[in-house]
């Protein structure tokens, strides 16, 4: 199958209807964990929230003393470039969100893709990616290619067509489900199995659906990449990236990329993120709900082709997806430029800006007016928009979309 007919064959299949799930399911451990529960209420003298340690060294009582802390500056404070106590409860109660054995938290969500990438690959190395994937992810690929790591990005997500897009030097497989714009999820047994198989390591960025509602690691993924910026933390206020893996995955991570890199989280920001985490239960299931309300919606709408939505996707893999995030976009009827922005501008609740998984809904269309052949490319609609429900309320945001759609 050719590029043209690889996308041709995507978006005929986007809008078949998968394994819908009406309510969504959080594991009540989980619910546990993000209010705080087994947090050490003592060490943190009483504090029902983990204290703003906010120092960028630390004192010792012997010089003895600090040569063993920098000996194990991934487990002790030494200096907050490698690791802070504020941070590091955040990153406890990340890990075991995810059913991981450590996490790392990082200053964005994109250095947090940049750790992975410096821990994992060398020149000579194959990057494979499977899957619409977040544009500045395939940026710092393209920015790697200058020290000699090639990649590949595969919108074609048959285990055949996998198969095939391996190289005998592909070292690490890149994976996003739901993917970027389209939805689109993949199916993880065959892909894991395939990896595995010949030792390349597996990375997921499952910021799309939180800790709460995917966890990749439990399927065979080797590493789990969040933009907490987005869901995690909730607010919009904090810019924040985070990675998932066993101890030994992330000690390299520690020393090889992010130590070095210097990319490491503030406390302030750990401090955001762990207040985030304590209404992202609450939070997910309004999202869940009221995306799913929005996107049924839109998919009667005379005015819209096609909704890309999980809901309504070729296949959702049974067990991999626990519940919907407020993310997804649909496709207008006119690939304008003039007529999708006579639609976005329309809108009163929906504010017009990047990024996703505050509490307020977000509207943006990857159509700039002058990248039709690059969307085309992508196997994205010239005519998509989309949407990141908030917590304004499904009818309040239907309303606002109706009247916006009746513009001409």
């Amino acid at each position: 199958m050719d590029r043209a007919e690889e996308c041709d064959s995507l978006r005929a299949n986007a809008n078949r209807g998968g394994r819908l799930i009406e309510q969504p399911v959080i594991d009540r451990d989980d619910e546990l964990i993000c209010l705080g529960h087994g947090e050490d209420v003592a060490a943190q003298g009483g504090a029902l929230a983990p204290p703003i340690v906010q120092t960028s060294l630390f004192g010792h009582q012997s010089l003895a003393e600090l040569m063993a802390g920098l000996a194990h500056e991934d487990s002790q404070s030494v200096y907050s470039r490698g690791t802070n106590p504020t941070v590091r409860a955040v990153e406890e109660k990340i890990a075991r969100l995810e059913r991981g054995e450590a996490c790392r938290c990082l200053a964005s969500g994109m250095a947090a893709v940049s750790a992975v990438m410096m821990s994992e690959l060398k020149s000579g190395d194959h990057l494979l990616f499977v899957n619409q994937t977040y544009g500045p992810t395939l940026q710092l690929a393209r920015r790697l290619e200058r020290f000699g790591v090639s990649h590949d990005l595969l919108l074609a997500i048959d285990r055949r067509s996998i198969e095939e897009g391996l190289r005998p030097e592909t070292r690490l497989i890149w994976l996003e489900s739901p993917g970027t714009m389209l939805c689109r999820t993949l199916e993880l047994a065959p892909i894991v199995e395939l990896a595995r198989a010949r030792g390349i390591t597996t990375a997921f960025d499952n910021s799309w659906a939180s800790p709460l509602f995917q966890k990749p690691l439990t399927h065979g993924v080797d590493l789990v990449v969040h933009s907490a910026t987005k869901y995690i933390g909730g607010h919009s206020d904090v810019i924040a990236g985070a990675v998932i893996g066993s101890s030994e995955r992330m000690r390299r991570l520690f020393y090889d990329a992010l130590l070095l890199n210097g990319g490491v989280m503030a406390p302030h920001d750990a401090w955001l993120l762990n207040r985030g985490l304590r209404t992202l239960p609450v939070r997910m299931r309004k999202h869940h709900r009221d995306g799913l309300a929005v996107a049924r919606y839109l998919a009667d709408h005379p005015r819209v082709r096609q909704v890309f939505h999980p809901a309504w996707a070729e296949s959702e893999p049974s067990g991999q997806l626990s519940g919907y995030s407020g993310l997804f976009a649909f496709e207008l009827d006119s690939d304008s430029f003039t007529d999708i922005a006579r639609v976005v501008d329309a809108l009163e609740y929906f504010r017009i800006g990047v990024s996703w998984g505050g509490v307020e809904s977000i509207v943006i269309s990857p159509n700039r007016g002058d990248n039709v052949e690059s969307l085309a490319a992508q196997g994205m609609p010239a005519g998509l928009i989309r949407l990141s429900v908030g917590l304004e309320g499904a009818d309040v945001l239907i309303e606002d979309l109706a009247r916006a759609l009746e513009r001409r």
